[in-house]
């Protein structure tokens, strides 16, 4: 039997998207429960979302659920009452964007992975049931002012367009690389009060988990991610300690918390903080690029990507016929 999928291209997709007469709203929600039946639960979840008309990329796995989705809105209390309906994910906490200036999603996928989020390391490394203090933005705010040591449990790409003011932001690419690193440049720190954050907070449940198997007596977390902390701090009048935007993963690439531009252009080295892929088809790079060096580099990121993405559409798609581009990340 096909796995159920989507049957649209991305053009015809978009078209669709263009022609809807009501709003979306990007949600995220995350939750480590342990799954029995995952391709029979992916199964069901493709069905019951798609007559809903919900977009996005969901990751599901023996260990729980991971989703970053736009429902539309018309249906977001539907939705709702559906996710608790299930004994699985009933009352888990949605985090909405901050942002919803574009397109997030253009199709809906649902994987069955080994993690929901991958870490190479065996489970005896931490304990889920033993995570950090969970802090909401006050209390964060608070544990920064009294001098915690601050880190940034992000890829390196996502810390250099926004981070917490002196955060510790390790130099990673991949989530397992960055537990090891910041096991190593916290060595001396296991009696000091540590502050986590991510996104949402779902890497931050393992990171802290790790941390504490690893002999660190003073772990706590930012409740909700990066997401809910700017929610919060507008909602109660707060200073926000977080500075630039926040990377996400979707159409989108990232939303503001505050107005400054921490990022610098790949090429030119001026302020910017906009990430997009390489034009040439055969790098897709992701890398960041401001508006000048975009025109005059066609949004390439080398003299040679430049070359590609400066011909004919149809001599790029003989270029690129069999070719398969790797996705990398350049850093500024």
């Amino acid at each position: 039997m096909a796995q159920l999928a989507n049957k649209l291209n991305r053009e015809q997709a978009l078209q669709k998207l263009a022609a809807e007469t009501f709003s979306r709203q990007t949600v995220s929600f995350y939750r480590y429960v342990h799954i029995d039946e995952t391709a029979v639960l992916r199964d069901e979840l493709f069905t019951a979302w798609e007559k809903l008309g919900v977009l996005g990329r969901v990751y599901l796995s023996a260990e729980g659920i991971n989703a970053q989705i736009s429902v539309p809105k018309p249906e977001l209390e539907t939705f709702r009452k559906l996710i608790d309906s299930s004994p699985l994910f009933t009352g888990v906490e949605f985090k909405y964007a901050i942002e919803e200036p574009a397109t997030s999603f253009w199709k809906l996928t649902i994987k069955v992975r080994k993690q929901i989020v991958a870490d190479d390391l065996p489970t005896s490394s931490y304990d889920l049931a033993n995570v950090g203090t969970h802090l909401n933005a006050t209390e964060f705010n608070a544990a920064i002012d009294q001098g915690a040591v601050v880190v940034d449990m992000r890829n390196k790409y996502e810390s250099d367009i926004g981070h917490f003011e002196n955060a510790v932001t390790p130099n990673s690419q991949t989530f397992g690389d960055e537990l090891q690193e910041v096991i190593k440049l916290l060595d001396d720190k296991k009696n000091d009060k540590v502050l986590l954050y991510c996104t949402g907070g779902i890497r931050c449940e393992k990171a802290s988990a790790f941390l504490k198997h690893n002999g660190f007596s003073d772990v706590s977390q930012l409740y909700g991610g990066i997401i809910n902390y700017k929610h919060e701090i507008e909602q109660n009048g707060l200073e926000s300690k977080f500075k630039g935007k926040n990377f996400v993963f979707d159409g989108r690439m990232a939303e503001a918390v505050t107005p400054d531009v921490i990022g610098k252009c790949f090429q030119c080295k001026s302020p910017a903080d906009t990430y997009d892929n390489c034009a040439s088809d055969l790098c897709h790079a992701l890398f960041i690029q401001c508006d000048s060096c975009k025109q005059s580099m066609l949004g390439a990121c080398s003299d040679e990507c430049r070359a590609i993405a400066a011909l004919p559409i149809e001599e790029r798609k003989t270029i690129r016929k069999g070719r398969k581009a790797t996705f990398k990340v350049l850093s500024s």
